[in-house]
């Protein structure tokens, strides 16, 4: 991603007129914890377009499925940890890849990774 498209440029009147909402809405949002605006030294808040997007998936989820801001909350935090999690297995088959292409590694071992409060297995098998 650009750095553009995280650079807070909009204020909030422009945001509630983009997205047709109230900047009450907006503020109420960022009450909840559900968006995390800029601000300027005057503590005038400022959007990014990662910022608005982020808005865009709030009203999808309160507007089309009825979900409640508790419930955008969870939804969004939960969100968070999957992508998390998708991360890491992507870097633990990374590993494994590498490790598949080093001659001094058995190929018929696993790559066992320890987290804090939970293990992390990932089992290829690889045929030689």
């Amino acid at each position: 991603m650009s750095n553009s498209y995280k650079e807070p440029v909009y204020l909030i009147s422009m945001v509630a007129e983009i997205l047709n909402i109230h900047p009450q809405t907006l503020r109420q949002y960022e009450r909840e914890g559900l968006i995390y605006p800029s601000r300027t030294n005057g503590k005038i808040r400022l959007y990014s377009q990662e910022d608005i997007d982020n808005i865009k998936v709030v009203l999808n989820l309160t507007r089309n499925l009825g979900v409640n801001l508790a419930g955008v909350s969870m939804i969004l935090k939960q969100n968070k940890k999957i992508n998390k999690l998708e991360n890491e297995i992507l870097k633990y088959k990374k590993e494994l890849e590498r490790l598949k292409h080093d001659t001094l590694v058995p190929h018929d071992k696993a790559l066992i990774i320890k987290q804090q409060q939970y293990d992390v297995v990932v089992v290829e098998e690889i045929i030689v």
